[in-house]
């Protein structure tokens, strides 16, 4: 059995919403919480629409496992690609949206806003290799622990115990135990960004320097953590926020700049706003001219906008 030391930490008595697609990740997430003792467990699972019955087959594999473990079961059908075409988003971007909105509804209606998800150390690889390329994040990864405000009314509280391990562990100790899972295989498409990075970015690194890319992107992110820890400490020493939680226009002209950029990154990610870049972080930062225009459009709908010496997300 992998191990997992959040499972041998975080109670087991407590209820947790456990985000499962029927993948081999989630899976092993799902039988690892079981096997750790975990029982007050809610399995959601959304439909996103894309991949006709290969998806209902994955919702009614999902609905069996979780009647099997005879644990509370949630799901919902979406159709993504309609709603990317009506809101200009990216499939990508559309899917992340409906889900949120999914996890938050299971949130309110089982009264439990901890969500455990399934991503590990190759996704992080991943996310960590494409924020590098999109030059907003810099080495930087997912959150073990994170809070994502999804409305006004509901905060999630996200956990990702499986950073550490590795895929292809999480397959081997399913085969094991012959406990089956769906194959997604959109995954081998080179269409979407992940797929490519995962196939053949991540490979061709390997191959280049001659031993596996994960570990190196990990210990690479890792390095950061330490002046990121800093940052965030001197945020709270200028206190960039009021107590509505919005970014105060007066304390961000008072500090350098590179302080301003992690002020605005941090407050874009706390809000969940999708494809951040940098060219949008440059943009967030023009609104401290009061010259120039008071608001900027985000991406997945909404504004940065500037008003009464206040910086902040409006709809």
């Amino acid at each position: 059995m992998p191990m997992v030391p959040w499972m041998l930490q975080a109670s087991p008595r407590r209820r947790w919403l456990v985000g499962v697609s029927g993948g081999a990740d989630s899976v092993a997430l799902l039988r690892l919480l079981v096997a750790h003792g975990f029982r007050n467990l809610v399995v959601c699972h959304l439909n996103h629409g894309l991949r006709g019955k290969a998806a209902a087959g994955d919702a009614a594999f999902v609905a069996k496992l979780a009647n099997n473990l005879d644990l509370p079961f949630e799901t919902r059908k979406a159709d993504v690609e309609k709603l990317s075409a009506e809101r200009g988003e990216s499939i990508e971007t559309a899917a992340r949206h409906e889900r949120l909105a999914f996890f938050a509804d299971c949130a309110t209606k089982h009264r439990c806003n901890r969500l455990i998800l399934a991503h590990h150390a190759d996704d992080q690889a991943e996310t960590i290799l494409w924020n590098l390329l999109r030059g907003s994040h810099g080495l930087k990864g997912m959150a073990a622990e994170k809070r994502i405000k999804v409305s006004r009314s509901v905060e999630l509280e996200i956990h990702r115990p499986l950073l550490a391990c590795r895929r292809d562990d999480l397959r081997a100790w399913l085969a094991s135990n012959r406990w089956r899972w769906r194959e997604d295989a959109t995954n081998a498409e080179p269409v979407a960004v992940r797929n490519r990075l995962r196939n053949e970015a991540l490979p061709l690194l390997g191959e280049i320097s001659g031993r596996d890319a994960v570990p190196m992107l990990l210990r690479a992110a890792a390095g950061v953590d330490d002046a990121e820890r800093i940052t965030r400490w001197a945020l709270e020493q200028a206190r960039v926020r009021d107590p509505q939680g919005r970014l105060h226009l007066g304390a961000l002209r008072a500090i350098p700049e590179a302080l301003r950029r992690a002020a605005v990154l941090d407050y874009l990610l706390e809000s969940a706003v999708p494809g951040i870049s940098r060219d949008l972080l440059d943009q967030a930062l023009g609104l401290l001219d009061t010259a120039g225009p008071a608001r900027i459009n985000l991406p997945g709908g909404g504004w940065l906008r500037r008003k009464e010496g206040r910086v902040y997300l409006s709809k």
